[in-house]
């Protein structure tokens, strides 16, 4: 009897065991192992090449993924070092679009990448190295793409592209984006003379992968041929992969039984999780997908590369993956000896507090020593200095430290410093000067101390901030596991906010229309278009916008470039209020970029940009309840470098957050119209424009210091 109680005893234990280890862990839990990756990178391909990992990614978090082509690259798939690849630009127009990189390794042992770019076309384009990390040189001197846009069917959209090596040696390509209104998917057979062309090629039914959006991914299982793509949405949480097989490459294709296998999972701390790729270690699958981050950015900007253990049911059956924050357990023993700063103890000279409609949210300083890629200190506001202070508990060793900024692509000046009490600091390395990005910044040296400081000094572009994803330090060194070095970066650090009043136009203290002073520091002068008048609406002086504009003849400020921080406020009455237009104060460019989060300005109208405005649906910012017409009101657009914000006669009335990514090097200050027009119809009392964001109190004292009087 004893020995059969102790038998269910056994048995309890390892059931309870099983359930304990697949239980997931909260998304702010110190070590956690998803995201792998320390940064905003989307559409990840995973290869392993001899005993390296690499990751090829989108560079995600600005001016719709426009980012730097890098590779993440690891031997132990826990610590992983980041490389900006010298990709040559094509003869007609410097390239900034990488999208969605795919790589195979030839026959001929090279290797050979491809990127997605909507500059020229939405195409696909090749280039070959001896390495896996370049440098690259294009397959075609004249540009001629690996896969065109309108291939293999007019207007048929060329992106997404990844190739599969079956086993008898052939290559596949599958490619197609908004598969759902363009006719499915398309597949063909890569060129292997040259490596670039396809073959063969046609469009997959839509009905054979149902609910399709983006991202085909083949691979094989036994004798089936497994279709995986990308559905719904990827700018929300409807976002999810699925898949169908075949026994061809070009099907036809079944549908799998339980479609979708990665979704949002439940609390939705994995929110829409797609556009994947396969890693095969032995017998064992993992699925490497991205997934959108939290707090999360306005439609679906800021993605994170995560990792999960993908298991079939049979050569045809994919079950469904649960998406974790936990991770998987450990692919490879680590080399790389204890970090000593984890969970040590942390201050800051600030930390941001985000409040807006949808989020508290504290960016703590705590997140900096948590080894966990979800979670970062991030300062209050975007000015420098910004220091932390690690606190190791007691007197040790110190010969490496290792800082993962934010983001990875661009520089951080900064310094480090040791102390043993706190209080009196030696140098332990100089950066302040440093051009050079990467992730992470590597800094060696042979010190005792209990504390160290970082302090960071200046940004490469402006409006960045302060944050860390992690500081790691050791006492002792070790090996990389590749030498390479980012080249230094010839662009100045980013200019910083004056913290002034830039524009001020009041209509109150103007009687001739044809040149107006701007009473703001940038000075300038305001030059009339179209039909404006000067009229007094309800005893308020105000100007009467019917169809023009006022233009500043100053450039737009530096301040204001990128994700740079700003308050527009002014005073407005609008008649009517249409469903679109009636932009009352623009300052960038769309003609220059084109792309969402290049472009803003405040407007008051009923559609989907009624308040800030950015391009696309998925990025502007409605109002919530929209100003009453024909009423005075006190309208304010602010934008700390976080989070977008609109506020109604000072109460606060959406927010999103956002990585703006402004375009302003051709942009002129616009009032009453926007720069194709896009014109206000309506009264506007004065206008006050800052290079920084005023909070909801400061915003109340000015709305009574600015209101109009009645005459």
């Amino acid at each position: 009897m004893l020995k059969k109680n102790l038998l269910y005893s056994l048995i309890l234990l390892f059931f309870a065991g099983t359930i304990f280890a697949q239980k997931d862990v909260d998304v702010n839990t110190p070590g956690a192992g998803n995201p792998i990756l320390p940064g905003w990178f989307a559409d990840p391909t995973i290869k392993k090449f001899g005993d390296i990992y690499y990751i090829y990614a989108t560079t995600d978090n600005e001016m719709l993924a426009s980012g730097a082509p890098t590779v993440w690259y690891s031997k132990d798939f826990k610590n992983w070092y980041n490389y900006i690849m010298e990709i040559p630009s094509f003869s007609a127009k410097v390239i900034t679009n990488f999208w969605a990189p795919d790589i195979i390794e030839g026959d001929d042992g090279k290797y050979y990448l491809y990127f997605g770019n909507c500059e020229i076309g939405c195409n696909i384009y090749g280039y070959v190295s001896d390495s896996p990390v370049g440098p690259w040189k294009k397959l075609s001197d004249q540009d001629v793409p690996v896969i065109s846009n309108g291939y293999p069917r007019e207007n048929f959209p060329s992106l997404d592209a990844q190739f599969f090596k079956d086993t008898d040696g052939k290559i596949y390509g599958y490619w197609g984006t908004w598969v759902h209104y363009n006719g499915g998917y398309a597949v063909g057979e890569l060129n292997k003379k040259n490596m670039s062309g396809m073959m063969n090629s046609a469009n997959i039914p839509l009905a054979q992968t149902p609910a399709p959006f983006e991202a085909a991914y083949m691979m094989k299982k036994g004798s089936k041929y497994i279709l995986m793509y990308s559905g719904a949405s990827c700018h929300d949480e409807t976002y999810n992969v699925r898949y169908s097989y075949s026994n061809s490459p070009y099907g036809p294709f079944t549908p799998g039984k339980n479609n979708p296998i990665l979704s949002t999972n439940e609390n939705q701390t994995v929110h829409g999780p797609g556009h994947h790729s396969v890693l095969q270690e032995k017998d064992d699958y993992y699925i490497v997908y991205h997934k959108h981050d939290y707090p999360m950015t306005r439609g679906g900007l800021a993605r994170q590369v995560c990792i999960d253990k993908m298991i079939f049911e049979n050569d045809s059956t994919i079950k469904t993956v649960v998406p974790s924050n936990k991770g998987i357990e450990d692919l490879v023993k680590s080399e790389v000896p204890e970090n000593i700063a984890f969970k040590a103890k942390t201050t800051a000279s600030s930390f941001y507090h985000l409040k807006s409609t949808q989020y508290d949210y504290q960016y703590q300083p705590s997140y900096a020593t948590d080894d966990n890629n979800a979670t970062m200190w991030k300062a209050a506001d975007n000015t420098t200095p910004q220091d932390l202070i690690v606190d190791l508990g007691s007197e040790k060793k110190i010969k490496r430290i290792m800082t993962q900024f934010e983001f990875a692509s661009y520089y951080y000046q900064y310094k480090l410093e040791y102390s043993l009490n706190g209080k009196n600091w030696n140098l332990y390395s100089d950066k302040s000067k440093n051009r050079t990005a990467g992730s992470p910044m590597i800094d060696d040296n042979d010190v005792t101390a209990r504390y160290i400081k970082l302090t960071v000094l200046a940004t490469e572009k402006t409006g960045l901030y302060a944050a860390v994803w992690n500081i790691k330090i050791y006492s002792s060194l070790f090996d990389l596991p590749l030498k390479l070095k980012n080249t230094a970066s010839k662009i100045v650090p980013a200019v910083k906010s004056t913290k002034k009043l830039l524009v001020d136009l009041d209509a109150g203290k103007i009687s001739d229309l044809n040149a107006i002073s701007n009473k703001g520091s940038i000075g300038g002068i305001f030059t009339k278009s179209g039909d404006i008048s000067l009229e007094k609406s309800e005893g308020i002086k105000a100007f009467h916008f019917k169809n023009g504009a006022f233009t500043l003849n100053k450039s737009v400020p530096k301040s204001l470039a990128w994700n740079g921080s700003y308050t527009v406020a002014a005073w407005v009455k609008n008649p009517e209020i249409a469903n679109e237009g009636e932009i009352i104060v623009s300052w960038c460019d769309r003609t220059e970029f084109g792309l969402a989060n290049s472009y803003n300005a405040l407007a008051y109208n009923s559609g989907s940009y009624g308040a800030g405005v950015h391009l696309d649906g998925h990025f502007d910012m409605k109002f919530n309840k929209i100003p009453e017409a024909n009423k005075w009101h006190y309208i304010v657009l602010t934008f700390d470098g976080v989070v977008e914000k609109i506020y109604v006669d000072s109460i606060l009335d959406n927010s999103q957050n956002m990585l703006l990514s402004s375009a302003i090097d051709k942009a002129k200050i616009i009032i009453g119209a926007s720069d194709i027009g896009e014109n206000f119809s309506g009264f506007i009392a004065s206008l006050r424009m800052y290079d920084y964001a005023l909070n909801q109190e400061d915003l109340l004292q000015l709305m009574k210091q600015t209101q109009p009087k009645k005459e």
